[in-house]
């Protein structure tokens, strides 16, 4: 992807205040912001942006996609950021210190071990559905191949786990509240991994990315990304994207460094595999949800 030379500015307001559909045409930027030949380069982050559209400025010549309103792009690109040089932490209050991240995703993290790659991916979708009162599509499977869905969980059931005999209980304590939801995603966290969540997706082809998508390759380790942005150049036909990450141990949600220096977009023109800071994916490892 050629260097930066130029600022474009552009972000969106919250989806669920205003929706995705914000017009992202902006005039060009004044002289003093055009990057010279020497620099070759010019921030793409606005420090006071609040979302991962306001945060994230788009490369020269490249417009943001626009998403519908209530989709889970245009939630995922809304995406709610903590301030600009906020440090990954992980769940014992440790800094991570591999410098592989741009912004810090501003969603509670835990004080236990269970937020890593796959779960960081399975708590963007559930609260996405969770938000839109989709509580029938809420649904992961653990690694023994049960079947934890949110909608039995909020009638008044828990999940027993005697090794690989798993079975629903009555509980009381289960309902639709937010606090419920978030007990139930420990439970996935604790039992899902990498392995299930790739076998729950469905394969796609890279030629058909989209925001939401998830690069996946499930093992013991094993790691997943997702896609979170997305923008072209209709001169080029090139796209980028923008991805999003947890890890090992259990730590925030981080949006990845891309391709360039200070920037979060990688190419799409992918051959073979693509390299991200702490990963490296073939193409065929992408994956979707089920419609």
């Amino acid at each position: 992807m050629r260097l930066i030379t130029a600022i474009i500015l552009c972000g969106y307001l919250c989806c669920l205040l205003v929706g995705c559909n914000s017009s992202n045409d902006h005039p060009d930027p004044g002289p003093s912001e055009v990057n010279t030949i020497e620099n070759h380069f010019v921030s793409l982050i606005n420090a006071d942006g609040r979302t991962i559209s306001e945060r994230f400025h788009v490369p020269q010549g490249f417009t943001r996609q626009v998403s519908e309103e209530g989709s889970f792009a245009c939630y995922l690109q809304n995406l709610p950021l903590k301030p600009d040089g906020t440090k990954v932490k992980y769940y014992d209050g440790r800094e991570k210190t591999r410098d592989v991240y741009l912004a810090v995703v501003d969603l509670s993290l835990g004080e236990r071990d269970l937020q890593q790659c796959a779960d960081a991916v399975i708590r963007l979708r559930a609260e996405y559905l969770y938000a839109g009162e989709r509580f029938d599509e809420i649904s992961f499977n653990f690694v023994s191949g049960f079947h934890a869905a949110y909608s039995k969980w909020a009638d008044g059931f828990g999940i027993s786990v005697n090794g690989n005999n798993v079975s629903w209980i009555e509980n009381s304590n289960n309902n639709h509240s937010y606090e419920s939801f978030q007990r139930y995603l420990d439970i996935v966290y604790a039992y899902a991994s990498t392995f299930s969540l790739e076998n729950q997706l469905a394969a796609k082809s890279i030629s058909d990315l989209a925001i939401g998508d998830v690069l996946i390759q499930g093992g013991s380790p094993g790691h997943c990304v997702i896609v979170v942005d997305m923008a072209w150049n209709d001169d080029t036909r090139e796209k980028v994207f923008m991805l999003a990450q947890s890890y090992m141990p259990a730590q925030d949600i981080q949006i990845l460094k891309g391709d360039g220096e200070g920037s979060p977009w990688f190419s799409a023109e992918i051959e073979g595999v693509l390299k991200t800071p702490e990963w490296t994916f073939e193409v065929s490892d992408l994956k979707t949800w089920e419609r």
